[in-house]
């Protein structure tokens, strides 16, 4: 079975409580331990879209990292805007426990599904939107490009996983869409929205590819499965 879980924002070395965001991130760590045990079996895999942990440096996200590799499953994490622990593939792929993947720029099959993504970005239709933000929503762009690349060469079903909602609530197109339509990905997950933003969550499905939402406070802090008839889900 395939799962998905973003936005665990864990902070076991660092002062971040996240109730100051709302009673309903309130001992969320525990939560998402106690749901993820009940739910994820050790067969499972479960797709983490970034925002991952607080930590600042590689060495101070060991202790969240270590949280991730001792629940059940096989889980793929991509790096998103608060991941600022991220620091150099190589370095994030030797700290890993076992049962972790971290994706940059490239794809992995597991379990006759091949995993690929990006962190994405602001969309030009954010009312912030500058000209710095179309140079990193181009480099993204092309980041995405290189991972569908590589997802194809191993074939399979594409599942991609991408930080920031990779379309806006009108359904426009944006550089984002157009590649995951173009390599025929069957499902986008992603989060980055909290609170009152999951108002501007994607439509659910745009040419063929289904976006769905997987940030910890939209799903009650527990692993959801893939929207992908693949994964015994009808859509």
């Amino acid at each position: 079975m395939l799962y998905a879980l973003g936005d665990l924002h864990l902070a076991s070395a660092s002062a971040k409580p996240m109730d100051v965001f709302g009673d309903k991130w309130r001992d969320h760590a525990a939560r998402i331990r106690d749901h993820w045990q009940q739910i994820v079996r050790d067969e499972d895999v479960v797709l983490v879209p970034g925002d991952i942990s607080w930590a600042m440096t590689l060495p101070e996200a060991a202790l969240d990292l270590a949280y991730l590799g001792n629940l059940p499953g096989q889980k793929v994490l991509i790096r998103g805007n608060h991941d600022y622990w991220w620091n150099g593939i190589g370095k994030v792929r030797k700290a890993l426990p076992s049962g972790l993947y971290a994706l940059q720029n490239d794809a992995l099959r597991l379990a006759d599904i091949t995993l690929c993504g990006t962190r994405g970005w602001l969309l030009p239709t954010h009312p912030q939107f500058t000209e710095e933000d179309w140079r990193l929503y181009e480099r993204e762009a092309h980041r995405l490009r290189m991972s569908l690349e590589a997802a194809t060469r191993l074939g399979g079903p594409l599942v991609c996983m991408i930080h920031y909602p990779p379309l806006g609530p009108d359904g426009g197109s944006t550089l984002f869409t157009d590649l995951l339509e173009t390599y025929r990905v069957s499902v986008c997950v992603y989060g980055h929205l909290h609170g009152h933003a999951h108002v501007h969550r994607c439509p659910p499905e745009r040419s063929g590819v289904r976006y769905q939402l997987v940030s910890a406070d939209f799903v009650d802090f527990r692993p959801v499965p893939v929207d992908w008839p693949g994964n015994g889900t009808d859509g």
